[in-house]
C-alpha cells in the first residue's frame, strides 16, 4: 500500500462504526433523508399514480380502431398509413421534476407506410405484432418478446426490431409494456432484506447472502411485499454487485436491499426500483462509476430515458441520491494516480450533453461534481477504490457515506 492510501485508510479507520449494537447512530443521516423525502415527496407520489391499468376491452378497442384504419384505407383503395410516436426526439420530451423525463402531448410523429419500400417490411411487423398482441390480450395470456421474434424470426430479422417496435406499440397505444402482455427477460439481481409473492404464487425470498435472485419479468404482478430495509442501493455494475455479494455488504448493512441492471437497465430492473419505493418508501441511492457513463445510468434510474419518456409515470423514481462514486471523493480520498483514467472526447462530450440537460440545470450539487469531472478531465471506476485498500469499499466508503451523509 503506498503512503497517500496508508494516510487515507487511517483517517477513514478512525470514522469506522461499530456494527450491530449502533444500529440507530449507523442509520441515523439515512432516517433523516427519509424523513425529508416523505414530506416532499407524498403529494408527489400521489401525482405520479395516475397511470391505472388499462381494461382488456379498452385495449383490444385501440387495436381495432388502428387496424379499422388500415382496412377504411385499402377499402377506398389508398395506401394504409401508421402513424408512430417519435420515441428519439427530445424535441418531444418536457421535464418534470416530480415525474422526470416524459413525452409531450401532441407529439410529433412518424409515417410508416405500407407502400415505400423502406417502410413496407416495418408496416407488416407493427400489423402482425398487432395480431399477437390482440390474441394474447384476448386470451389473457403472456408472451415474452423472444417468444415472438422466434415465432416469426424471418419476418422481424432480429430481437432488436421485436423490442424497439413492442415499445413503438406500447407507445402508440398509450398503455404500458406489462398490458400489451407481452413480458421480457430481466437482467437485473437483486439481493438483501425483501420477500415478496409472484403473480402465480411463488414466494420469492432474496435475503440469502450468498446468491442473487433475478429480477422478476413481471414487476406489475408482484405482491405481499415483506421488508425492514433501511434503504435501497442500486449498483451500476454486475461486478461491483458481486463484490457486495462476497463481502457480505447486505448482512454488514442490514436491513438493505442491494439491486443492479448491469449496466443500461433493462425496463424490469427499473420498474422493479420504483416498485420498491412505492411500496417501502426508503431513501434509494445509486452507486456508479465516477465517468459521464455511469451518471447517465443514474439519470435512467432517477429520471428516466428519452425512448421511454411515454412511461415515465411508471418507470422513474426522482428521489434517487447519488451516493458515489463522487468525482470529489477522488480527491478527498487521494485515490492514486495511476487508478485514474483520463476522459476521451467522447466522454467529454457526453459531459458538456448532460450538463446542459434540464434535470441537471437545477441540482447545483451535482453540476458541481460534473465541472469538477471537466476541470481535472478524469474519471474512475468503482473498483479504483480497492487501490487504497481490498476492502475498501464495502468496509470503509460505503459504511461511512451511509453513516454522515456523502450523497448529493
Amino acid at each position: 500500500m503506498n503512503m497517500i492510501s496508508s494516510q487515507t485508510l487511517g483517517s477513514y479507520q478512525r470514522e469506522t462504526y461499530t456494527m450491530g449494537s449502533h444500529v440507530a447512530r449507523q442509520f441515523s443521516e439515512v432516517d433523516k433523508l427519509r424523513t425529508e423525502l416523505l414530506n416532499n415527496v407524498d403529494v408527489i407520489t400521489e401525482f405520479q399514480r395516475v397511470e391505472e391499468e388499462v381494461s382488456h376491452r379498452e385495449i383490444l378497442t385501440r387495436i381495432e380502431s388502428v387496424i379499422l384504419e388500415v382496412v377504411t384505407s385499402l377499402s377506398k383503395d389508398e395506401a394504409p398509413v401508421l402513424a408512430l410516436p417519435s420515441r428519439s426526439s427530445w424535441a418531444n420530451i418536457s421535464f418534470d421534476s416530480a415525474v422526470g423525463l416524459q413525452m409531450c402531448p401532441g407529439s410529433s410523429v412518424s409515417a410508416v407506410r405500407s407502400d415505400c419500400p423502406s417502410s413496407a417490411t416495418k408496416f407488416a411487423q407493427i400489423v402482425k405484432l398487432f395480431l399477437v398482441i390482440y390474441k394474447l390480450v384476448q386470451s389473457n395470456s403472456f408472451a415474452t418478446k423472444r417468444d415472438i421474434y422466434y415465432n416469426n424470426a424471418q419476418l422481424f430479422g432480429s430481437q432488436k426490431a421485436v423490442d424497439g417496435l413492442v415499445d413503438d406499440i406500447s407507445c402508440m397505444l398509450k398503455v404500458s409494456r406489462r398490458s400489451l402482455h407481452v413480458l421480457a427477460t430481466s437482467k437485473g439481481f437483486i439481493s438483501g432484506d425483501l420477500c415478496y409473492m409472484e403473480e402465480d404464487g411463488t414466494r420469492i425470498d432474496c435475503r440469502s447472502t450468498s446468491a442473487a435472485v433475478s429480477v422478476s419479468s413481471n414487476i406489475r404482478g408482484i405482491k405481499n411485499i415483506v421488508s425492514s430495509a433501511k434503504f435501497v442501493l442500486i449498483v451500476e455494475k454486475d461486478a461491483t454487485f458481486q463484490r457486495l455479494l462476497d463481502d457480505d455488504f447486505c448482512t454488514k448493512m442490514s436491513p438493505c436491499i442491494i439491486i443492479t441492471g448491469k449496466g443500461v437497465p433493462d425496463v424490469n430492473s427499473r420498474l422493479m426500483v420504483r416498485k420498491l419505493w412505492d411500496a417501502l418508501h426508503v431513501p434509494v441511492f445509486a452507486l456508479v462509476d465516477a465517468d459521464p457513463h455511469g451518471i447517465e445510468i443514474m439519470c435512467i434510474y432517477k429520471y428516466g430515458s428519452v425512448a421511454m419518456a411515454f412511461e415515465a409515470h411508471s418507470l422513474t423514481v426522482p428521489s434517487v441520491m447519488w451516493l458515489g462514486l463522487l468525482p470529489s471523493d477522488l480527491q478527498r480520498l487521494r485515490v492514486p494516480k495511476d487508478a485514474l483514467i483520463p476522459l476521451t472526447r467522447r466522454d467529454e462530450s457526453k459531459l458538456c450533453s448532460l450538463l446542459g440537460r434540464p434535470y441537471v440545470t437545477g441540482k447545483p450539487q451535482w453540476q458541481k461534481e460534473m465541472e469538477l469531472m471537466q476541470q481535472s478531465k478524469v474519471k474512475a471506476e468503482i473498483q479504483s477504490l480497492a487501490a487504497i485498500a481490498p476492502d475498501f469499499l464495502t468496509s470503509i466508503y460505503l459504511p461511512n457515506k451511509l453513516r454522515y451523509g456523502g450523497w448529493v
